[in-house]
């Protein structure tokens, strides 16, 4: 579903209501702020939409590429709201978890965050960036969840997981991790030719909401974006029933 941005308001699931924590994964792994990173502004909205007709726990979880702190990231993007708890992938209790797919396109499991299995409710929400051609949105924006000293070590990011092909694991990462809900905050769109912090911006005023898959698919069919993950996406489908 395609909103206006300006007029955008969150409103909850009924299911949320029923949720005891609810976990949101924001894209907050850089200091600098919307469009390279999840605004505040979008986080308020959402989180008054879930108070609205919740009283779950409410988590924000993201880590950062070189392994440092990120509670400063939080603090520099104002992410201080009330009776909401920041947490750092770098200091999780990892789990191995199966892929679904009989065939995984790369990655037979992951490790991932124990507190996302013991969430109830699970939010993807990812600015609109472009990066070498190809969109990163809602599927994109789990890669920062993954420990990076099992898929990069110290100060690399993530490069092993990239030598394998970004378009393969992300595909494996979508069917291992069943995000509830996708927001892409599109009132923007960031442009970088490799750099995650220096672009372009352009205007686009839309913010798209909706189950991940779909909510990626309609940014790249309406805005003309290229995201190779979506067609190795669309072939695991065929095998697991959504």
């Amino acid at each position: 579903m395609i909103h206006n941005a300006a007029q955008f308001d969150f409103k909850a699931q009924e299911s949320i209501s029923r949720a005891r924590r609810v976990l949101i994964k924001p894209s907050a792994h850089f200091s600098e702020g919307y469009p390279v990173t999840t605004s505040r502004d979008i986080l308020a909205r959402i989180i008054k939409g879930i108070r609205w007709i919740s009283d779950a726990d409410i988590i924000l979880l993201d880590g950062t590429p070189d392994g440092a702190p990120i509670q400063p990231i939080y603090q520099s993007l104002g992410y201080d709201f009330p009776r909401v708890l920041t947490l750092d992938v770098k200091d999780s209790t990892w789990v191995e978890v199966d892929n679904p797919l009989a065939k995984p396109f790369i990655i037979p499991t992951f490790w991932v965050p124990n507190i996302i299995l013991s969430s109830d409710y699970l939010i993807s929400v990812a600015p609109l960036n472009v990066v070498k051609g190809q969109g990163h949105m809602t599927i994109a924006n789990l890669m920062s969840l993954l420990p990076m000293v099992k898929y990069g070590g110290s100060n690399d990011g993530w490069k092993n997981l990239h030598a394998l092909g970004l378009d393969k694991v992300l595909a494996d990462l979508y069917f291992t991790l069943p995000f509830d809900m996708g927001i892409v905050e599109a009132r923007q769109k960031f442009v970088s030719d490799g750099d995650p912090v220096h672009g372009t911006v352009e205007d686009v005023g839309k913010v798209f909401i909706g189950k991940p898959f779909e909510v990626d698919l309609e940014v790249t069919e309406t805005l003309g974006i290229k995201a190779d993950y979506m067609e190795n996406i669309k072939l695991g489908r065929e095998e697991v029933e959504f």
